[in-house]
């Protein structure tokens, strides 16, 4: 028989969220690559699955090891592919392997489940007709500023990841150029302490200005709206 390889999704913070079809793929597996074989070693045994060959697969070493894990593929072998949380490649490790599974005509299946960004999105009450997602913003303030601005020019919601310690500098930065957009602050989604803050850059920085910032932050930037859609569409 083919081998494959499976990119799993597995939970952002709730691990009731992990499907049946996921579950059954990981028993099935011959090996099963991790973005932290620490991580998903707990997850494995919540699961009741163990006596699992576990390979390290993380952005330091996915360009080296990518390619023996498509041989054994090739072989026959099945070869699952966890990242920590959400779906493989999405601001995660994965990209390489695929690519390399493409090339070698090995088969690639992806085994759907949580996701921070549509999760968000979702309940942030702000439009889902059509979204911008841009990973993690930048560290450096200027590039930072520099895709703020471009979110806020953009029709589109605009989804981000950010750093609870970067929270405050970039609602700072949004107060300055766009004190009135509307945002949402979604924090530790699916987790036992989920939030959604929502309302404009001054509103937020009062609200989180009490304390420090913890927790998984995905942030949204409401678009320019309809109305700039229809005059680019002329």
């Amino acid at each position: 028989m083919p081998g494959i390889v499976q990119l799993i999704s597995t939970p952002i913070g709730n691990l009731g969220d992990i499907s049946f079809r996921a579950v059954e793929c990981m028993k099935q597996a011959d090996v099963i690559a991790c973005e932290d074989t620490r991580h998903s070693s707990r997850l494995l045994k919540h699961l009741g699955i163990e006596r699992k060959e576990l390979v390290a697969l993380h952005d330091h070493n996915e360009g080296q090891r990518a390619g023996s894990l498509v041989e054994r593929a090739a072989l026959g072998e099945r070869i699952v592919f966890l990242s920590d949380a959400g779906t493989p490649t999405i601001s995660d490790p994965g990209y390489r392997l695929v690519n390399a599974c493409v090339e070698a005509s090995v088969q690639v299946e992806v085994i759907p489940g949580a996701s921070a960004v549509i999760t968000a999105l979702a309940g942030s009450g702000m439009p889902t007709d059509a979204f911008y997602f841009g990973g993690f913003l930048p560290v450096k303030s200027g590039r930072r500023k520099t895709q703020v601005e471009e979110a806020l020019s953009r029709v589109e919601t605009s989804i981000f990841f950010e750093s609870p310690h970067r929270l405050l500098k970039t609602l700072a930065v949004l107060a300055e150029i766009s004190p009135e957009r509307p945002l949402c602050v979604a924090r530790e989604l699916t987790k036992k302490f989920e939030t959604y803050y929502r309302g404009t850059a001054p509103e937020l920085l009062e609200e989180f200005s009490g304390g420090t910032v913890k927790g998984e932050i995905t942030l949204l930037i409401q678009g320019a709206g309809k109305e700039k859609r229809k005059l680019r569409n002329e």
